[in-house]
């Protein structure tokens, strides 16, 4: 049985790295300084990078999570520490379970509907907009099982000192449990820079720098997504240095996430 359950783990990995590697060998190629620095190519045209993708993502990712976290921390927060089992919480929690699920190419119609039709064009926000949606769920979950994690003495300790609920939970078991909370934070961020579904609606697509929240822009899941069916070798060979600079992003958000939680106080 053993045998057979480790034979099981091992399968497991196989597509992991099947995929990292594959990846590593196709995008490697056309990975250089210029990639990082320079614009994407137009049609048939040598060269050329996605510096301009790349800052689109962050910029787009960093507008989801300014949305997100509050939101969701504070959700968390009333869900772990005042709502408690109330009916209200029941449904809030049976909410984000339900939001966790929904399809990002939903999302990103929804998004597109809301704000790309109320502003009267594609823009960074939009795409936002549309990540911070996917990223909620993950950032009040995670938020919530943290805060349930830190010990019930924890909060009768500062009580007994004198700390109203406010500050107990603001002051003591907020801070105690922020490292577990990083983590559902960036593994939220992983999954928001590697979506391309909601981005299609919201962000669209533009070979020049992000100029304005308030114009479409370039992100590298939408760029490997034209590149990699177009028929010019070198958008091809882009597009798959392109997925090996966005899995080095994700797999680096996991180190920080995995780092952040060997970093817990209880």
């Amino acid at each position: 049985m053993t045998g057979l359950t480790f034979a099981a783990a091992a399968i497991a990995l196989v597509p992991l790295i099947a995929v990292i590697s594959y990846v590593l060998i196709q995008g490697v190629s056309q990975l250089n300084f210029n990639a990082f620095t320079q614009l994407t190519p137009p049609p048939g045209v040598p060269g050329g990078g996605f510096a301009n993708a790349i800052l689109g993502t962050l910029l787009m990712v960093g507008l989801g999570a300014c949305l997100a976290v509050p939101v969701g921390v504070m959700a968390a927060v009333f869900l772990s520490e005042f709502g408690g089992g109330t009916s209200l919480a029941s449904w809030i929690r049976f909410a984000t379970n339900v939001l966790s699920g929904v399809p990002s190419i939903v999302v990103g119609v929804f998004a597109y509907g809301v704000v790309v039709l109320t502003t009267g064009g594609f823009s960074a926000i939009a795409g936002g907009f549309a990540l911070a949606i996917l990223m909620l769920p993950i950032i009040a979950r995670t938020t919530e099982e943290s805060l349930k994690l830190i010990p019930n003495e924890v909060r009768q300790a500062a009580v007994g000192l004198g700390a109203t609920n406010m500050q107990t939970v603001f002051w003591v078991v907020l801070p105690a449990a922020l490292p577990a909370i990083l983590t559902g934070v960036m593994l939220a961020i992983s999954r928001a820079a590697g979506e391309t579904a909601p981005l299609i609606f919201t962000a669209l697509f533009t070979q020049f720098w992000p100029r304005s929240i308030l114009e479409p822009t370039p992100s590298l899941s939408v760029l490997i997504y034209n590149f990699a069916t177009v028929p010019f070798k070198n958008q091809q060979a882009l597009a798959w240095s392109a997925s090996l600079v966005l899995i080095v992003l994700v797999l680096f958000t996991s180190v920080i996430s995995r780092w952040a939680t060997h970093r817990k106080t209880y």
